[in-house]
């Protein structure tokens, strides 16, 4: 079975995910999607998978979130994800994407559970 891992290999909550994942013996596809940002409806897919609305998947200390207003509440779903796209520093990670689910890795452990 393909799996892809959303990474950030800057973060440590992310290579702790990554490092989880290999112990299983699965080599998953890496993308690097601060370098490679999903568009929208690859990003409306993976939250379909993780069962979550956009406002979910937020970084909400990060500078873009608090320039662009996003904590408003009004914000069509649509507009955060496109927000996510344009700056995919917003997008929380590491998730780990298999063929009918998705995982949020925090804490890592939590990609056990699709493995």
């Amino acid at each position: 079975m393909t799996m892809t891992l959303y990474h950030n290999p800057r973060c440590m909550k992310s290579r702790e995910a990554l490092e989880l994942i290999r112990s299983k013996g699965i080599e998953p596809v890496i993308r690097e999607y601060l370098k490679d940002p999903p568009d929208a409806a690859t990003l409306g897919s993976v939250l379909k998978k993780l069962g979550i609305p956009p406002r979910a998947l937020l970084r909400t200390k990060e500078l873009p979130y608090k320039a662009l207003h996003l904590s408003d509440q009004s914000l069509a779903d649509q507009v955060l994800i496109e927000a996510m796209v344009t700056h995919p520093i917003l997008i929380e990670r590491p998730i780990l994407i298999g063929l009918d689910a998705a995982v949020i890795g925090r804490p890592p452990e939590r990609v056990l559970s699709i493995l």
